[in-house]
C-alpha cells in the first residue's frame, strides 16, 4: 500500500430500489476557508461535548427532482471498475463492470468509520496501543503517525483514519469498538449483507492485502452504496472534505499534522470527499462526491491504472465533468 506518512507529530442503511437514495446534510465543525475557499480545521485538544457534531445521520429524503439526461459516456477514464450516479435521486449515469468484485484498498475504511460513527460516543478517550504503530508499518500501510500511549477521542482518531488513511487508526478503533479486531470484522461483514453489499467482503479495517492480496473485496455498484451511508452523517461530511486536521498538542497527547489523501479536495471545484484506496493489486481507488450548482454526484473508480498518484482523481475528474454537464429533464 502506498505509504505517505505526512505528520508534524512535533516529535519529528442503504438498499437500492429501482435506484440509490442520497441525503442532503450540511458540515460541521470548527473551520476556516483557507485561500482556495477549503476548509482547513484546527481543534482545540479538548473539544467540550456540547460542540461536537452529533453522530447521527441525517433524516433521508425521499427521491426527487428532475430526471438527468444521459447522453454518452465520459471520455478517458482508464479505471477498470467505475460508476456515477445522481447523489439526490439515485439515477446512475454511467458505468463499467458496476458488480465485478475487485480489491478496494483504504476505501474499506469508510466502512470502519461507519461501524464507530453508529455505535456513538465521539468524545470517548481511547489509549493507542503499542502494537497499532507496528501493525501499520509490518503491512507497509499509511500510517497517521499514532504514538503508542497517547490519548485520542473516537472523532480524533476518525480524522487520523480518514484524512491521512491511518492503518494504525484503523487498528486502534477496530480493537476498541469490535471489541477487539475478530468482532470487528464480524460486524464490517455483518453490516455489509445488511446493506445488500451481497459482492462486499472484509478481512481487516483499512484494506491492506492480507492474507491475500484479494481478500478484502467489493464492487462499485457495492461502494456506492457505502460512500451514500457514511455521508449521512454531518460529522463524516465535516471530516471528508478538509484539505488538513492540526491537532495542537494536549494533555495526554501528541500534536498531530494530517493532510487528506484525495487530491480532488481543494483542487476540484464542489469536491466534498470521500476516501482514497492504493494497493499494487488494486490500483488507485477513489470513493468520491462532489456538488455543483445544486447537482450532488456521488461515484466510485476501482482500479485506475498506476500512471502516477493522482490517477484515481483524474479518472474521477473525467466522470464528473461528464455528469455536471448533462442537461435535466423538467
Amino acid at each position: 500500500m502506498r505509504l505517505k506518512v505526512r505528520i508534524a507529530a512535533l516529535t519529528a442503511v442503504v438498499v437500492v430500489a429501482g435506484g440509490l437514495a442520497a441525503w442532503a446534510s450540511t458540515a460541521e465543525g470548527q473551520s476556516s476557508p483557507d485561500v482556495s475557499g477549503q476548509a482547513v480545521v484546527t481543534r482545540p485538544a479538548a473539544t467540550p461535548a456540547s460542540s461536537r457534531p452529533a453522530a447521527t445521520p441525517a433524516s433521508s429524503r425521499p427521491p426527487a427532482g428532475p430526471v438527468i439526461e444521459v447522453a454518452g459516456a465520459p471520455r478517458g477514464v482508464k479505471a477498470k471498475g467505475a460508476v456515477l450516479a445522481d447523489a439526490a435521486t439515485g439515477q446512475v449515469l454511467w458505468g463499467r463492470d458496476v458488480d465485478t468484485e475487485r480489491p478496494m484498498a483504504s476505501i474499506t475504511k469508510v466502512m470502519t468509520a461507519l461501524l464507530v460513527l453508529e455505535g456513538g460516543d465521539l468524545g470517548r478517550e481511547i489509549r493507542v496501543p503499542k502494537a497499532a504503530q507496528s501493525y501499520a508499518w509490518s503491512y507497509g500501510g499509511e500510517s497517521a503517525g499514532l504514538h503508542p500511549g497517547d490519548v485520542l477521542t473516537v472523532q480524533e482518531l476518525l480524522e487520523a483514519l480518514l484524512l491521512p488513511s491511518g492503518a494504525d487508526a484503523a487498528y486502534t478503533l477496530a480493537n476498541a469498538y469490535g471489541p477487539g479486531m475478530s468482532a470487528f470484522l464480524a460486524r464490517m461483514n455483518a453490516t455489509a449483507a445488511q446493506m445488500g453489499m451481497a459482492h462486499t467482503h472484509f478481512t481487516s479495517p483499512d484494506g491492506l492485502p492480507y492474507p491475500t492480496e484479494t481478500a478484502t473485496y467489493s464492487t462499485p455498484s457495492d461502494m456506492l452504496k457505502l460512500g451514500l451511508a457514511a455521508m449521512r452523517y454531518p460529522v463524516f461530511r465535516s471530516m471528508v472534505d478538509l484539505r488538513f486536521y492540526h491537532l495542537p498538542k494536549g494533555p495526554g497527547h501528541h500534536q498531530y499534522w494530517w493532510d487528506n489523501t484525495d487530491d480532488l479536495i481543494g483542487s476540484y471545484p464542489g469536491a466534498v470527499g470521500i476516501k482514497t484506496g492504493y494497493t499494487d493489486n488494486a490500483g488507485h481507488c477513489l470513493l468520491f462526491e462532489a456538488v455543483r450548482s445544486g447537482r450532488a454526484l456521488i461515484g466510485v473508480v476501482l482500479d485506475s491504472p498506476a500512471t502516477g498518484p493522482g490517477a484515481g482523481a483524474q479518472d474521477a475528474e473525467r466522470m464528473l465533468n461528464w455528469g455536471f454537464g448533462l442537461r435535466s429533464s423538467g
